[in-house]
């Protein structure tokens, strides 16, 4: 996140620097999740041999970012369904 102009109090200094830290982490969770149910949805449309571990993969981790807060268990819960759906579809 880019500031326009710097704060002049130290907390408020202090703040900007643990969002920008935070921020940056998020994102790279977030785009880690993206992937492994990528992963998961392109090995279940190919109906490959491993789409059942890596649609448990994709489960396991979005089980994790909620946990941690990174999604709403429900955001989770959703999107483990649906995987679960087009897996027992393709099978």
């Amino acid at each position: 996140m880019e500031v326009k102009e710097m704060p002049n109090i130290k907390s408020a200094i202090k703040r900007v620097k643990v969002t920008d830290k935070k921020t940056a982490a998020n994102k790279m969770k977030k785009s880690e999740i993206r992937t492994v149910v990528k992963k998961a949805k392109a090995s279940i449309a190919a109906t490959s041999t491993d789409a059942a571990v890596s649609v448990k993969e994709a489960q396991t981790t979005l089980d994790k970012a909620a946990a941690k807060g990174y999604i709403s268990k429900n955001a989770a819960a959703r999107k483990k369904s649906r995987l679960t759906k087009a897996a027992n579809a393709e099978a």
